[in-house]
């Protein structure tokens, strides 16, 4: 990162829900952080300097490969990818969930473990269900997060 570029916020924004980025957007207005989502198909974003949008053509990883191209150290990327927060830390990223939750050099091979545990019992034909509906509390848990990490 040069020394007059401040860090920026990379949105993995095909599956993030659609409270988490407006809480995004109020943020990168409020900070004047440059806020960009990434997604294979075209979004709305309100009329902002800040807020930005990249849409990438379908296919599998593409949205990740765009982000971990533009992404520099000491930027956020916003992600419930666990295989793309692992390449962001190795990038020296920040990653953070949509739920609240710090990826962290001490707690990616966990997620990535159990990730791939998941995987493994789905092959197998286990019905393993998805992740728990998105709660208020996993909303008010991501704006105080952001609003932490923004405060840095």
């Amino acid at each position: 990162m040069s020394p007059s570029r401040q860090a920026q916020i990379w949105v993995d924004a095909d599956a993030c829900p659609n409270v988490i980025k407006e809480i995004l957007f109020r943020a990168a207005d409020r900070r004047q952080i440059i806020t960009t989502l990434v997604a294979n198909k075209l979004l709305r974003t309100p009329a902002s300097r800040f807020i930005h949008a990249i849409q990438v053509p379908s296919g599998f990883d593409v949205a990740d490969q765009e982000i971990l191209r533009l992404l520099q150290p000491k930027d956020l990327v916003i992600t419930a990818d666990i295989p793309l927060a692992a390449e962001v830390l190795g990038g020296r990223g920040n990653a953070l969930n949509p739920r609240g939750e710090f990826y962290t050099h001490d707690n990616i091979q966990q997620h990535l473990t159990m990730r791939k545990f998941m995987d493994e019992l789905r092959a197998s034909g286990v019905e393993t269900g998805g992740p728990p509906p998105f709660s208020q509390s996993d909303r008010h848990y991501f704006a105080a997060q952001l609003d932490r990490y923004l405060q840095k």
